[in-house]
Formats: structure tokens, C-alpha cells, sequence
């Protein structure tokens, strides 16, 4: 056979290689890859070229090289037409497969140029090392596909291991495909696109390749359920086609049989993918290609051998598979639509379950459901529901209708969906984890966030509330669905942090606080400022640690952020706990620096006064007045800046109220510092100007820090009350029955006051001050009627018999009466000393007019009174035993409690005074008075013991009570003196004139003890 001439042969690979080289520059997928091909095909053009000019040496070696050369060419060629007019979603799918195929055939094509350069050597002697390099490059070149499109694709890749199957998956990597490639993403243009990947499926079926059948039909399957993908005017015209089909089916008709050649002969089931063989069987792709897979090669129908086992896919058939079960799909739609409408609980569930399966079936469900109004009404059954089982039903249907979906999703939010949503966050565990589920799938846009939803969600008032209480509640994926809502809820607006804090979760308000800008701190602090907290939200912030960088602006913020921080730890510090986490952290020298330094503005001197004040609150004093190693301050000069606030005329009742309030607290806790204010910070003449501030609050404070400051110094104070109109203010503050600390405080200064003021008290009386007083006593505190008792003893003071008089005339008796039965301790006891106090008076004022003639007759039915021996009452004489004071004043006279029986005795004495002791006795004896009295010389303190001796003194004078007591009483007192008896105490002294009294009317003049007398 003649040969061709290798010229010729040369010529031809010439043009090949060029034709090759051009068409490779023109692929759209893996542009990279082929222009790499491309520019070496184009530099092989002159080392051909070359070879013609210089005439190929025609050997067997050049003519095997030149056929190796043309052969890789052609395969290079045939590359370049398999993908140059392919689809660009199969090639993106394929391009690592690709990269590989052009990365091969352009190392074939070196290493045939370096045999056929070897052939040559001499001939390309000039271009030796031009064809060296082309040729080594070629055989050891690599190429990658593109980073963007292998991420496409590993994602893809993993996507469909993960059985990925939802809408939102879907709209994700189709978008991402169409751009990759630079197909818009408009649903005609998808349509070709995926039409084209189709047909690259049916081509490969039709290779028999059917791994790589099985992963197209897996991407087509996925793509397909993209929105991109669909037409929704055109699924919209097609079911309501299907809709006006089935109208001639009977309403309660809800399932059309598949016709037999719909059912596949090797499975039983309705096809999917319809084949048909040689001889017309038609089967499942899947199903008969199994058959084959088990060495079968006979007709699953007929049983006959098979002469051709190619297999055509019957397109006809499936067009009316799909059909009867979109049919069928309609069916069930209506169906649904019947039982929703029932408002049985039972169908509404059942309608609910089919509407799942419809869903689950096929994702264009989602689409017809919708379009057949379903979605409208679940939501209205949503809202309207009280049964727990469908609103749970509903929810979950819900998410399978949005899922991946975003006309669903915008549907749901544009029927008010929210507004029937978010109440089920707040109802049992499993329909808030079904609702929280939901509204998580609502919020998404594909792979990102659906921002004007999440702003949607924001206005639902008890959206954040409900989502914050499943962050804190049991179930755990409830609570990691409503962090995330919430996270991206606060990056949407930052006013849902302060809506969060008000639901009572803190932290991220803390941390804005902490790490945010300056102006998320401003707008953090000044929610919390506005914020209504109880004490246990306090706590809770304080707990997560919210005082440190508060501190931290106080002390390097500027003015704006150290007032509100301030103003916030204002708050915080109405919480004990946090008053001593302020305290630990050093807040308090830096607030007190803060509040007394010069050229510091107003603003926060109020504001640091407002924290002394709550640190200084409830009773706590100093407690909390500590540097951060807990070593208490220097409170000295504390008290003088307080009382240094006061003095500038031009201060403002904002800072002056809180500095005098603290001031207050202050010295409530120790007497000690209340002699500092008086006497080194001349507290009460800076305090006293006060109790005619126009602010009532300052002059409630005031007054209070006067009664305190009374204790120390009273003659300003008295001197300032007798000036006009002063004292009528005093009579305003104990008539004050809305504040009992007032009323205490006024009492309590009365009390304090000199009682040999006499003016003072006639003053008061004549300006009502005492009738305030007696109203104090009925309806005040007990505290308050404490202090008025004790500013009663002004009133009742033996040397003024006339004010007594009014005492007793505005009926206070029966009051001090009924104290010694219900009273305090102290009001008990000092009730007692009051009715002392009277009783002084009682043996002048009682009448004891001579019994003669007629006068004497007439008078003698009226009884005497068995202690005064004359005629008493209460309102005449004031006599205590005509007020029924006697049985309570014994009772008083239990040891245990000190105080009642020290005044009890000195009361008691007043019925056995100079001139009616024998009367006064018998009244003692009788009410059985004198042996508690004994009992008080066994166990008794010595000054109680001592009045209890002054009382037996006057007692033993009468003969009838030595004989009735005198043996236990000498039993007592040698008990209790015993060989001490002639020391020169007073105690002693008294015991042995109460022993000389007993001696005096003893049988036995023996002297019980020896050296008495």
C-alpha cells in the first residue's frame, strides 16, 4: 500500500492543531483549563512549521511520532467539541471530571511532541530548546479547577449526601450555579438551562454510565425545586387545570386509581421513570435495570429473551403518570380544604396530617396548597384554636410549608402570621419548640437573614418576652432557636437589647455596656435608667456583672456618660447585694471623691448624693462606707462635706435632699457621729434653717437629723423654736399623720428638749402641740408613741400642776393606762413614770374636808380612797388607783425586764409619801404589790434593788407589814448583805435602815444581827 507522504500527514496535524487550538480558546466552563490547552497548542504550531520548512526527515521513528501527535490532537479536538456547546450547569456539575480530561490529553500531547522531536533532533537543532521546553512543560502541567467552582461543588456534593432536600437548599445552589456560569436567574432562562441538563442525563442513561446517571438525576431533583426553577404563573395555570379536572369528581371523592399501565411490572408501584424495551414492556429505570444487574436479560412481562437491552425512556407515559398525581394532589387539596373548614378537631387534624404528606410528596405542593388558600386558613385556625393538638399540627405544617420557601414565607408574614405565631412561643414545651422552629425558618432569606421579618418580629410586643423566657426555660433547642432569634433581633435594632433586659435577660445589655461603641453604652445605660426593676432584677445584674464597668466610666467617662452611669448605679444600689458589690469594687471613695470635688458639675453631684443616700439606706449606716479592701473610711470628714453641701445658698434641693439624706443614715447608725456633726461641723445651725426649706422632703429630713442632733446640743434648738412662727412649724410635723418618721422625729425632739422650759411648754399647749401629741399616742407608730410619752414628761411635771391638769383633762390617763397592758418595753415603761408623775400630785389634790354635822353625814356614803383617805378621782386628783393603774403597775414589777419594773417601784412609791404611808401600804398590801418587791432583792440589778429598798423604807414604817412580811424580809436583806452590811454604800446603808424598821417592832429585842444597835 502506498504510503502517504509525511509532508502531507504534517500539513494536516498543522491545521488540526490550529483548528484545535481556536476552538479550545472559545469553551465557557473551565476557561482556564483550555486556554492553557489552547496556548499550547498554538506554540506546537511553529515547531511543526519549522519541520515543513526544513523537511521532515521521513523515517519510521517521525512517522510513528507524527501519528502519536495526531492522534492526541484529535483527542484534544474531540475535547474541545464534547464541552463547547454543552450546558453550563452539566459542565459546572462535571468541571472537576473536565480539568482532569484536559489536564490528560495536553500531557499526552507532550510527551508525542518529544517523540517526535527525538526524531528530529537535527532538523530542530535551531529550535531545540524552544521544542525542549514546550514539550517538558506539557507532560508535567496541572490544572486546578477554579476555587469559586469547587466550592459549588463540594457543597453540592455534600448537600446531596446529606440528603438535602429542602426549597431552601435549593434556591441557594442554583443561584450560585447560575452565576458561576452567568445564566440570569430568571425562571425562562433556568427552564433552558435545565432542560439541557436533562437531556445530558438521557444521553448518559443512554451510555449506560450509571453512577453517573444516578448523581444528575440527584442534582436535577434538587435544582428542580428551586423558585427560579418554576414559573409560578405557570404552576398557578396548572393547578387550577388540574382544579377544573377533578370538579367532575364527587366532593367526598379524594383518591383516582392509577390505570395499569402506570404500574410497573418488576415492582408493582406506579412509575417514575418510565423505560420501554425492545419489545414494548415498559418498567422502572431503576427496577429493570436491577433485573439486569442480576444477569436477567429476558422481558419482565412477557418472559421472552431480550435481543437488545437498550433502554428508551417513555416520556409520553410519564407526562400522564405526572398528570393523574397532580390529579390526585388536587384531590387532597380540596379535601384538606373541606375538612379545615369544618371546625372539627378531628378533620382540621386530618386535613393537617394529608397537607404533610402532599408536602413531603412532592415540593410543588408547597406551591399548590398555597395557591388552593390553604395556607390562609390554617393560619386564621392558628389564631382562633384552643385545641393543643392542632395548633402543635399547625405549626409543624407551617415549617414544611416555609421551609427553603420564600413565597411561602412572605405569604405567613403578610396574613398576620406573626401575630398567631408568637402567642404559641408562650404555651406548652412542645407547641413553643414547634413555634420557635417555625418563626426561626420565617426569619430566614436563603442563606442569610430576612431583615425587615426580623424588624416585623420586633414590633410584636411579647415576642421578645416569650423568646427570652425559652432561652431560660428547660429545653435546650428551644433555647438555642431563641438565642439566635434574638442575636440577630439585637443587630436589627438595638432597642430589642433594653426590650430583652426588661424580659429579665441582662447579659447582652451588659456586654454592649462593656465592649460596645459609646453610643450603644449611652443607649444601654439610658434604658436601664428608665427601666422599672424590682429587687431581684437588680440582684440579677448585679450578679452578672454589670457595676465594674459602670465604675469604670464614673471614674474616666466623660460628663454625659459618668451622669447616666451614675444614674444607673442609683438604681442598682437600692439592692443590698449590690451595695456591697459596689463597696467591694471601690465604687464607694470614688463616688464620694466625685460628689466633693470643686469645679464638679451639678448634675453629678446630685447623682453621687443619690448613691451615698441608698448606700446609707434601710438601716445600713456606714455598713457599706469601705475602700475595696473592705477597711472602712474616714467618716469624719464625710459628715462635714455633707453638711458642707448645705450651707451654699444657691443649692438645689436635687443634691441638697439625697447629701441630707445620707447625712441621716449616717448618724442613725452611730451616736459618735452625730456629736461630729454638732460640734466640729456645727450641724445644727446649718441643719435648723432648714425646717423652713419650701421642699417638704428637705424639711421632713431635716427635722429628723435635729431630733438626733437635740440629744447633744438643745438650747439652740430652744432658742430657735421661740421665735415666731417656728413652733407652729414643730406642731405642723407631729400633726403630719402621712409620715410617722416625722411624727416620731418631732416627738422625739420635744422630748430632748429642757423641761424647765416653761414658756416652751405653754407655747405648745396653747398652740396645740399637746392635743398632737395625744393624737400620736392613739394612732401613730409604736416607735412614734415612744417619743411622744417621753415628750409628754414635759407636760406632767409635778412643779406645774396646772399643765398636769390639762394633761389629765384630755383623758391621756386611760391611754398610759392601757400602755402599761399592750405597750412596748419602753412605752410601758415610761407610760408608768408619766402616771408617777401625776401621782405626785395626787395626795394635795385629793379632798380631805373634816367630817362634821350634817356636812360630815352627807359625805360619809361617798367612798374615801384607800390610799389618799379622801375623796379622788381620776380628773381631780389624778389618782392612779381610781384609774385602775394599780394591777398593771404590780405586773410591771417582773425582774426579768429591768426597765418597766424600775418605774413600776418608783410609781408605787408615790402611794406611801409623807403623811399616808400607813395607807398607802395597806393599798400595796393588798393589791399584793410587796412581795414582788421582796422577790426583786434576789435577783434583781443593784439600782433596781436599790429603789426596791427605797420603796420598803416607806413600806416598814407601818407595823402591820413588818408583821406581815418583816420575817421574809429579814431573811432577805442578811441574804443580801451579809457581812457587808456596814460599809458606807448607799445600798447598805438603806438595807440597814429597812432592818432598823423591822427591828423596831420586833417581839424580840434581840438584834437578828449582832453589833446592830
Amino acid at each position: 500500500m502506498e504510503l502517504i507522504p509525511i509532508g502531507t500527514i504534517l500539513a494536516v496535524v498543522t491545521n488540526q492543531v490550529i483548528k484545535t487550538a481556536q476552538a479550545a480558546k472559545d469553551v465557557v466552563i473551565e476557561k482556564d483549563s483550555f486556554k492553557v490547552l489552547s496556548k499550547h497548542l498554538f506554540d506546537i504550531e511553529p515547531v511543526l512549521k519549522e519541520l515543513q520548512l526544513q523537511q521532515l526527515n521521513d523515517s519510521q521513528a517521525a512517522r510513528l511520532g507524527l501519528e502519536s501527535l495526531e492522534a492526541d490532537v484529535k483527542k484534544a479536538n474531540n475535547l474541545v467539541e464534547k464541552y463547547k456547546n454543552r450546558g453550563r450547569f452539566y459542565l459546572l456539575v462535571k468541571c472537576r471530571h473536565i480539568v482532569n480530561e484536559v489536564q490528560e490529553v495536553t500531557r499526552d500531547i507532550g510527551r508525542s511532541l518529544a517523540a517526535l522531536s527525538i526524531a528530529n533532533t537535527e532538523v530542530l537543532s535551531g529550535i531545540s530548546d524552544q521544542v525542549h521546553r514546550l514539550q517538558s512543560e506539557m507532560q508535567r502541567v496541572e490544572f486546578e479547577t477554579s476555587h469559586s467552582q469547587l466550592q459549588i461543588v463540594d457543597r453540592l456534593n455534600q448537600g446531596l449526601r446529606d440528603q438535602k432536600r429542602d426549597q431552601g437548599f435549593a434556591n441557594d445552589m442554583l443561584e450560585e450555579i447560575a452565576r458561576a456560569v452567568g445564566v440570569p436567574v430568571e425562571p425562562s432562562e433556568i427552564s433552558k438551562e435545565l432542560a439541557s441538563f436533562r437531556r445530558e442525563i438521557e444521553e448518559a442513561a443512554n451510555r449506560k454510565e450509571r453512577a453517573d446517571v444516578l448523581f444528575l438525576e440527584q442534582v436535577i431533583e434538587l435544582l428542580s425545586q428551586a423558585d427560579a426553577a418554576r414559573d409560578y404563573e405557570e404552576m398557578k395555570k396548572q393547578y387550577f387545570q388540574r382544579a377544573q379536572v377533578i370538579e367532575r369528581y364527587d366532593a367526598s371523592k379524594e383518591y383516582i386509581p392509577p390505570l395499569k399501565p402506570f404500574i410497573c411490572s418488576i415492582s408493582g408501584t406506579v412509575m417514575v421513570d418510565p423505560v420501554s424495551l425492545c419489545t414494548g414492556t415498559t418498567c422502572e429505570r431503576a427496577a429493570i435495570e436491577t433485573w439486569f444487574d442480576h444477569g436477567k436479560k429476558t422481558d419482565p412481562e412477557t418472559g421472552d429473551v431480550l435481543e437488545d437491552t437498550s433502554l428508551r425512556s417513555n416520556l409520553p407515559l410519564r407526562q400522564s403518570i405526572e398528570e393523574w398525581r397532580e390529579l390526585n394532589y388536587c384531590l387532597k387539596i380540596r379535601a384538606c380544604e373541606a375538612k379545615l373548614s369544618s371546625e372539627d378537631n378531628s378533620s382540621v387534624e386530618e386535613a393537617l396530617n394529608q397537607m404533610l404528606d402532599l408536602i413531603r410528596e412532592n415540593s410543588i405542593n408547597k406551591d399548590w396548597i398555597s395557591i388552593g388558600g390553604l395556607t390562609d386558613s390554617i393560619i386564621s385556625i392558628l389564631g382562633s384554636s384552643h385545641n393543643r393538638e392542632v395548633k402543635k399540627k399547625i405549626l409543624i405544617t407551617l415549617k414544611d410549608m416555609v421551609e427553603g420557601h420564600a413565597r411561602n414565607k412572605a405569604k405567613v408574614l403578610g396574613h398576620q402570621g406573626l401575630d398567631h405565631i408568637v402567642p404559641c412561643l408562650g404555651r406548652d414545651r412542645s407547641i413553643s419548640m414547634a413555634a420557635v422552629e417555625l418563626l426561626f425558618e420565617l426569619l430566614q432569606d436563603r442563606s442569610n437573614w430576612n431583615v425587615s421579618a426580623c424588624r416585623q418580629l420586633s414590633q410584636q410586643c411579647s415576642g421578645i418576652l416569650f423568646l427570652v423566657t425559652l432561652l431560660k426555660g428547660p429545653v435546650k433547642e428551644s433555647a438555642d432557636y431563641a438565642e439566635k432569634i434574638l442575636n440577630k433581633l439585637f443587630d436589627v435594632d438595638e432597642e430589642n437589647i433594653s426590650r430583652a433586659a426588661r424580659s429579665g435577660w441582662y447579659k447582652p445589655l451588659i456586654d454592649r455596656i462593656v465592649q460596645g461603641p459609646e453610643s450603644s453604652r449611652m443607649s444601654m445605660m439610658k434604658a436601664l435608667v428608665v427601666m422599672e426593676l424590682v429587687d431581684s432584677n437588680l440582684k440579677l445584674l448585679g450578679e452578672e456583672g454589670i457595676i465594674p464597668p459602670l465604675l469604670s466610666i464614673v471614674a474616666s467617662g466623660n460628663i454625659e456618660s459618668k451622669e447616666l452611669s451614675l444614674s444607673v448605679l442609683v438604681k442598682l444600689s437600692g439592692c443590698r447585694a449590690n451595695k456591697e458589690l459596689i463597696a467591694r469594687d471601690g465604687g464607694v471613695p470614688l463616688v464620694l471623691k466625685l460628689m466633693f470635688s470643686s469645679h464638679v458639675r451639678t448634675i453629678l453631684i446630685v447623682r453621687c448624693s443619690e448613691v451615698v443616700e441608698k448606700l446609707s439606706s434601710e438601716g445600713d449606716g456606714v455598713k457599706f462606707f469601705v475602700d475595696e479592701k473592705g477597711v472602712q473610711l474616714e467618716l469624719e470628714p464625710i459628715i462635714i462635706e455633707l453638711l458642707a453641701l448645705q450651707q451654699n445658698a444657691n443649692s438645689c434641693n436635687n443634691f441638697r435632699r439625697p447629701a441630707l439624706q445620707a447625712l441621716l443614715g449616717i448618724c442613725k447608725s452611730e451616736a459618735g457621729l452625730v456629736k461630729t456633726a454638732v460640734s466640729t461641723a456645727s450641724g445644727v445651725s446649718l441643719v435648723l434653717p432648714l425646717l423652713d426649706d419650701p421642699d417638704s422632703e428637705v424639711r421632713e429630713i431635716a427635722i429628723n437629723l435635729i431630733f438626733l442632733f437635740s440629744q447633744h446640743e438643745s438650747q439652740g434648738v430652744v432658742e430657735y423654736l421661740l421665735k415666731p412662727k417656728r413652733l407652729e412649724a414643730l406642731v405642723g410635723f407631729l400633726e403630719n399623720d402621712k409620715n410617722s418618721d416625722v411624727q416620731m422625729a418631732a416627738a422625739g425632739l420635744l422630748a430632748n428638749l429642757p423641761k424647765c422650759e416653761v414658756s416652751l411648754t405653754m407655747k405648745l399647749i396653747e398652740l396645740d402641740g399637746l392635743s398632737a401629741i395625744i393624737n400620736l399616742l392613739r394612732s401613730g407608730t409604736m416607735e412614734a408613741k415612744e417619743h411622744a410619752l417621753s415628750a409628754l414628761f414635759r407636760f406632767t411635771d409635778p412643779t406645774n400642776v396646772e399643765s398636769q391638769r390639762i394633761v389629765v383633762e384630755k383623758e391621756v390617763y386611760p391611754l398610759l393606762v392601757n400602755f402599761l397592758r399592750v405597750g412596748s418595753v419602753t412605752a410601758k415603761a415610761r407610760a408608768a413614770a408619766l402616771i408617777g408623775n401625776l401621782s405626785m400630785s395626787s395626795p394635795k389634790l385629793t379632798d380631805v374636808s373634816k367630817k362634821t354635822g350634817c356636812w360630815s353625814f352627807r359625805r360619809s356614803r361617798v367612798p374615801l380612797c384607800p390610799a389618799h383617805g379622801g375623796i379622788c378621782n381620776v380628773n381631780t386628783s389624778f389618782c392612779l388607783l381610781e384609774a385602775k393603774a394599780l394591777p398593771h403597775l404590780v405586773k410591771l414589777l417582773d425582774v426579768g425586764i429591768e426597765a418597766t419594773a424600775y418605774e413600776a417601784i418608783q410609781t408605787l412609791s408615790t402611794l406611801v409619801q409623807e403623811g399616808c404611808s400607813q395607807k398607802g401600804a395597806n393599798v400595796l398590801h393588798e393589791a399584793d404589790a410587796i412581795n414582788p418587791v421582796l422577790e426583786i432583792l434576789t435577783c434583781g440589778t443593784d439600782s433596781l434593788k436599790e429603789e426596791a429598798l427605797g420603796l420598803l423604807e416607806k413600806i416598814f414604817v407601818s407595823k402591820e407589814m413588818v408583821e406581815s412580811y418583816g420575817s421574809k424580809a429579814r431573811y432577805l436583806l442578811v441574804g443580801l448583805t451579809g457581812r457587808n452590811v456596814h460599809d458606807d454604800g448607799r445600798p447598805g446603808r438603806r438595807v440597814a435602815k429597812v432592818l432598823s424598821l423591822l427591828e423596831r417592832y420586833s417581839k424580840s429585842s434581840t438584834s437578828i444581827i449582832p453589833g446592830l444597835f
